[in-house]
């Protein structure tokens, strides 16, 4: 028996991504970002092809829950199944990086056509409201735009900087905000078309000179019908934004994961065909299309909302609230693409691809600053670049967004060939074969989305030399970044899994540790060997979150003076230990309390630990030294060391758990 078993203290370890998230709230997180192109896609394409723009518009919003699926086949095989891993998975890192530069390009756009949208909403409301209050002054649309877009990047800029980002909470509450406003222009605009008719849009496409970019060279292509219709849904394919926000925000949806995964998909799909597809389709009825092409071009919805039936106070107190709802979503769109890009750049820095002066941390806030002034400072360039015209920076918007599609539903493909890569779910349409399964489904999604792409570089010049020379820069900083740092980065690690930053706080005793164990039943889960983690899975399969706190503790051995020494920090060993807990906790969606003691006796302090939270179960791993019955035998010693005379008897159940099999113990 060892003499004075103790531990000294605990190390608390935490990460900011383990508060898992109903998929309500998950599909709030992606709509604040998707749901906002419905404000700007159809003036956009109006000013493209004419008024046969909101078929597009609904293909777009059809063609979406397509893409919906594909990411959530990304999300089932890596629980961080962004473009990035993807891509690297299937393609390797050079290939990698051109999607993230394409990616990143996407990011930088977002803000800026989000923001500017707000802007030209807001200022169309002000030249609605100032005569009515006596004020004989127009408002210049563009420049309330650029100023109100630079404000708010500006706020979001220092926000993030300060480490403040996004809250599910609130998107869910903008989100609700946003569907009752929704609710009541669509059932306003068809009590609307009710009374005057419905006016189906034509399906004749009216190309300009400047939406036809390069097409012009090539007159003979113009006259196929499907060019021309690949043409359309090309210039209305930024209304398809927003997507790899759900691949982020996969590893805070809870248990069970896949599940809720699949429900959010599917209520992203369904506002965005009601409320994009569904009210820009509206416009087009209700609206003339004089003044869908001049006055509401860059404010469709507030359009709408003053072209209804009714009186006019009343059609001007609604699209007070579009304005007001509409500035709610776009502006945390502005939100979603900084804290998007900045994760995306951590997550690539991670691998060695960036060098390390852009990791350098604020001295008072401890986030990567001069990543978030990178983005910042380039949306605030796009935004003084565009001088407001939400056209100019639609049509390079789409760039990004249909590139970093194509690279994803390529790289998903490719992996669908490999071996050793299991789904929980699989995009419909496969046929099987001595290779595995064919994905003919998501082949025939890649071929419409390559074709889109490859006509959208000759229709699109600003978007192909803006988008072409942005990714070459990043690429090229990609790969200078990764020649300086190839000596000190592990490049090619085999797990490919990135590293967890893990907070750590340091308590002098367990007792501290106690209040923040609210839940009814606790579970104590002892972890020593990242690759023997059996025993972890099977309670995160069978664990209620809501009911049950999960104790994961790793104690660490030091001796004699060690023992007394400050012990309070973690090691490269720890960290490789604790990753893929956390990573296995996002896997199942279920929350996890990791600890580190320092002890001279790991028995004393699993049944210490279990005995000061009131652990009903403590769950090891079997080792490969001692066997089970030895490690049983062990923790009922140390138990029976901690009982005291007159202590009150209780009943706590030790397992040691492998594969397929396990030990139990009543402790008593």
């Amino acid at each position: 028996m060892v003499p004075n078993p103790r531990f000294k203290q605990v190390l608390v370890l935490s990460t900011a991504m383990l508060t898992f998230i109903s998929f309500w709230k998950a599909a709030a997180v992606v709509l604040c970002d998707m749901g906002s192109s419905a404000y700007y896609a159809g003036g956009i394409a109006m000013n493209a092809f004419g008024p046969s723009f909101p078929w597009y518009v609904l293909a777009v919003m059809v063609f979406a829950g397509l893409m919906l699926m594909v990411y959530v086949e990304s999300c089932a095989m890596f629980v961080r199944g962004g473009v990035y891993k993807v891509v690297n998975e299937a393609m390797g890192h050079s290939m990698a990086k051109i999607s993230v530069s394409a990616l990143m390009f996407d990011y930088m756009v977002t803000g800026p056509i989000s923001s500017v949208s707000a802007g030209l909403y807001i200022a169309s409301l002000l030249n609605n409201v100032l005569p009515l209050m006596h004020v004989n002054w127009h408002v210049p649309s563009r420049l309330v735009a650029v100023v109100f877009a630079v404000a708010v990047t500006v706020y979001f800029w220092f926000e993030n900087i300060k480490g403040v980002q996004e809250s599910s909470d609130k998107n869910f509450k903008i989100m609700g905000f946003v569907s009752v406003v929704g609710a009541v222009l669509m059932a306003w605009s068809l009590w609307t078309v009710y009374h005057r008719g419905f006016n189906l849009p034509p399906f004749e496409l009216k190309f300009t000179q400047e939406s036809l970019g390069w097409m012009t060279h090539f007159p003979w292509l113009q006259s196929v019908g499907l060019v021309g219709i690949f043409m359309a849904f090309g210039h209305s394919i930024l209304a398809l934004s927003g997507l790899e926000t759900l691949a982020q925000v996969y590893r805070e949806v809870e248990d069970p994961k896949i599940l809720n995964l699949k429900k959010a998909a599917f209520a992203i799909f369904l506002f965005s065909l009601i409320f994009t597809g569904g009210l820009t389709f509206l416009s087009a009825s209700i609206i003339p299309p004089d003044l869908i092409g001049g006055k509401y071009l860059d404010n469709l919805l507030s359009g709408l909302a003053l072209e209804l039936d009714g009186p006019y106070w009343a059609r001007l107190i609604l699209q007070c609230f579009v304005v007001v709802s509409g500035s709610l979503m776009l502006v945390g769109a502005v939100n979603t693409s900084l804290v998007g890009a900045n994760g995306v750049l951590n997550r690539v820095a991670e691998d060695g691809i960036l060098h390390d002066w852009f990791r350098h941390l604020h001295k008072k806030y401890g986030t990567t600053y001069r990543m978030i002034n990178v983005v910042a400072l380039t949306q605030i360039a796009v935004i003084l670049v565009s001088r407001g015209d939400i056209y100019l920076i639609g049509e390079a918007y789409a760039f990004g967004v249909l590139w970093s599609l194509v690279f994803k539903t390529a790289g998903l493909i490719l992996l669908r060939f490999k071996e050793g890569l299991p789904r929980d779910w699989k995009f419909p349409l496969n046929i099987s074969s001595d290779r595995g399964d064919i994905p003919v489904g998501m082949i025939l999604v890649f071929i419409v989305l390559i074709t889109v792409s490859v006509i959208n570089l000759f229709t699109k010049r600003v978007a192909t030399v803006a988008g072409v020379s942005f990714s070459l820069i990043f690429f090229v900083v990609f790969q200078v970044s990764e020649y300086m740092n190839r000596k000190k980065a592990q490049l090619y690690a085999d797990s490919g899994d990135p590293e967890e930053r893990l907070n750590l706080r340091k308590e002098a005793d367990i007792a501290t540790i106690l209040p923040e164990l609210t839940k009814a039943r606790k579970i104590l889960v002892p972890v020593r060997n990242p690759n023997n983690l059996v025993h972890l899975r099977s309670v995160l399969e069978t664990a209620d979150d809501e009911t049950t706190d999960i104790i994961v503790l790793s104690a660490k051995m030091v001796k004699g003076a060690q023992l007394d020494a400050d012990s309070g920090s973690i090691s490269e060993e720890d960290k490789d230990l604790f990753s893929p807990v956390v990573l296995m906790a996002e896997k199942y969606g279920k929350t996890v309390k990791p600890l580190l003691v320092f002890s001279n006796d790991p028995f004393y302090s699993m049944a210490q630990v279990a005995h000061a939270a009131g652990a009903e179960e403590i769950v090891m791993g079997v080792s490969g030294l001692t066997g089970a019955e030895v490690q049983l035998e062990k923790l009922a010693m140390a138990w029976g060391m901690l009982k005291k005379p007159g202590d009150a008897s209780r009943q706590v159940l030790a397992r040691v758990v492998w594969e397929g099999r396990q030990m139990t113990y009543q402790l008593s």
